[in-house]
């Protein structure tokens, strides 16, 4: 079964406070012109998405130079609705290298002012725990991995080579299980870009 964990885009789609806000303008209907296109201007960290290391690390890599198959992964997706225990956290880490999604259950209230003020983010035994298991992937269902403007946490885990996606939803399915998660950036050579992610269960 394939669940789609992806916001929809468009010009109401929450962003990050100070970030461009999604834009759609008509390029041609289909009376004017016999085609329907659209102008669409928007912030590379607009929606769901993945940030590459570039996007905090100066001279870190940017998502041109990961192959393909860097962003299909096995994963699992963990329940920190009580808060982020990595004691509890590491018992579900059942092998080095799997992908983690955590369930935060903010994507509940994605419309609400507060999802960009009230949000679980990991703390530093969680964050020692992924770099240490060598996770590839770590997804969100929040609009940060941080909530102090200098980004720890973003640092800590891009520094490390770690994949970061944001504004995940409908993870509840999802807690407890394993998957094959692909989570593939629009082929956009910069800091980070819109992501379309698919979990893939047997």
């Amino acid at each position: 079964m394939l669940y789609d964990l992806t916001q929809t885009l468009n010009e109401d789609t929450p962003v990050y406070p100070g970030d461009p806000k999604v834009k759609i303008e008509p390029a041609g209907t289909i009376q004017k012109d016999s085609f329907c296109d659209h102008l669409l201007t928007m912030g590379t960290h607009n929606g769901t998405h993945m940030d590459a290391p570039e996007h905090m690390i100066d001279g870190g890599k940017g998502l041109k130079e990961y192959p393909v198959d860097r962003f299909v992964v096995p994963a699992v997706c963990i329940d920190v609705r009580n808060g982020f225990d990595a004691a509890k956290i590491a018992e579900e880490i059942t092998d080095d290298g799997l992908g983690i999604l955590f369930y935060t259950g903010a994507s509940d209230y994605f419309t609400d002012e507060k999802y960009w003020h009230e949000y679980l983010v990991p703390d530093e035994a969680t964050i020692k725990l992924l770099i240490d298991k060598k996770v590839p992937m770590v997804g969100v269902d929040t609009g940060s991995f941080d909530n102090e403007e200098d980004f720890p946490v973003h640092k800590a885990l891009l520094g490390a080579d770690i994949l970061l996606i944001e504004n995940l939803t409908n993870l509840a399915p999802l807690a407890g299980k394993k998957f094959e998660l692909y989570a593939l950036p629009i082929k956009l050579e910069q800091d980070g870009a819109p992501a379309r992610v698919l979990a893939k269960t047997e």
